[in-house]
């Protein structure tokens, strides 16, 4: 989630010591799994307020789809696949003839 490595773990706890002290830290650290706790349990009822705000018809609203990378690759790129999926699109023919010049209007330019 927040892309640490090992070593980086390390030199955090070390730095958590070196602050907070051996006979604080255990103190410190369970007064930040509280305020995570309720963090999310906030971020919980926003979401779930939301979608019953909302009603019915946005049953399968998730809050992560207003990222726009990946609202973009929802509604854009998935569209793509499905094309793709459905085989080449027919050729048409074209309006004109070929060799045929198309209608000039001089009042128009």
């Amino acid at each position: 989630m927040f892309d640490v490595g090992l070593g980086e773990a390390l030199l955090l706890v070390v730095l958590a010591l070196i602050i907070f002290g051996p006979d604080q830290l255990p103190k410190v650290a369970s007064q930040a799994g509280r305020a995570l706790r309720q963090l999310r349990a906030m971020a919980n009822t926003a979401r779930d307020d939301l979608r019953e705000g909302l009603g019915p018809e946005f049953a399968d609203f998730d809050v992560a789809d207003l990222n726009p990378r990946r609202f973009v690759r929802k509604h854009l790129l998935e569209e793509l696949d499905d094309l793709d999926q459905q085989g080449p699109m027919p050729a048409e023919e074209p309006l004109l003839p070929f060799g045929e010049r198309p209608p000039f209007d001089p009042e128009a330019t």
